[in-house]
């Protein structure tokens, strides 16, 4: 709902300005999770906790209720105002929605974003999932040493989500192929300073954390949903939008299944009966994915909004 609205609501040239700003709502609903959530536990048990969760959630919904308008035109006529409903609304209302639905599953460049976007989740979420471990197990780091290192990469990829709209509409012209490429390039960078450079050295980890961030905060937005809504047929935005996200969060799934798969398999217990782990492929594995990531980008250079 919240990427159709923005599709009806703003042209290419601004849409990606507002787009990195609703895309920061993931970071932002994880922070005020975190905060409001462990409060309740805290203070009434978990129970609290899930109950706290649901209202927030209808609070939300309220919050939809009153402010939320489909289309500028309702939100002119709702203000009283008597005009005749648009030629925009009047497109969106003759479209035939199933025909833009089954264009978008016939396009191929948005099944290519689809992947690209899924190769980029891999690597963002194995660095979430499995950072603080590789760097407590590979790098002798401290629990809350290595928390806190990736800890950084949250705080710069609100940074990155925010400013990717704003980069590609003002510095691009609303073209989002350069920035995607070079912010991919910016993530594939990042994990080589993250799992190539050995020892326990923080400014480097650190540095790296915070390219990751920044990288994977501007791909959230152009792989994860802003490129393929660009080219979609404006009646199918949603349906470009779930394209995307179903393949983002199986590419999430997986790498949970190969990482344990790599790490567990790959580990030997030395003469002091101690677990050692070797993360060869575990490296090549994130590197690799966020590497076909950018090749894949690259294949969707010259693509157009299909009604242009």
């Amino acid at each position: 709902a919240g990427v159709v609205s923005l599709n009806r609501w703003y042209d290419n040239k601004d849409r990606g300005t507002f787009y990195g700003f609703w895309s920061a709502s993931h970071n932002l609903g994880e922070a005020i999770t975190f905060i409001t959530i462990a409060i309740l536990v805290g203070l009434a048990g978990w129970r609290s906790g899930m109950i706290g969760a649901g209202v927030i959630g209808i609070l939300g919904f309220f919050m939809l209720l009153l402010f939320m308008r489909d289309t500028p035109q309702s939100q002119g006529y709702l203000l009283g105002g008597n005009d005749v409903v648009s030629q925009m609304s009047e497109k969106l209302q003759k479209s035939d929605f199933n025909s833009a639905q089954k264009a978008v599953l016939r396009n191929k460049a948005i099944w290519i974003l689809a992947l690209a976007s899924a190769f980029m989740y891999i690597s963002r979420y194995a660095v979430n999932s499995w950072g603080v471990f590789y760097l407590e197990a590979q790098k002798g780091y401290s629990t809350l040493d290595a928390s806190f290192i990736i800890s950084i990469s949250s705080i710069c990829g609100i940074v990155g989500t925010v400013a990717s709209g704003i980069i590609s509409d003002k510095l691009f012209g609303g073209s989002r192929n350069v920035p995607a490429l070079v912010f991919g390039l910016m993530n594939v960078t990042s994990l080589c300073l993250f799992l190539l450079v050995p020892g326990n050295n923080i400014w480097v980890d650190a540095t790296a954390m915070v390219l990751f961030g920044l990288g994977i905060g501007v791909l959230i937005c152009f792989l994860g949903g802003l490129m393929a809504v660009d080219i979609a047929p404006k009646a199918a935005a949603g349906a470009a939008l779930g394209v995307v996200g179903i393949a983002s969060y199986i590419g999430a799934g997986l790498q949970d299944v190969m990482n344990g798969v790599l790490i567990e398999g790959y580990k030997t217990i030395d003469a002091s009966g101690n677990t050692v782990y070797d993360f060869t492929y575990v490296n090549w594995f994130w590197i690799g994915s966020a590497l076909l990531s950018v090749v894949l980008t690259l294949l969707v250079w010259n693509a157009k909004r299909a009604d242009d």
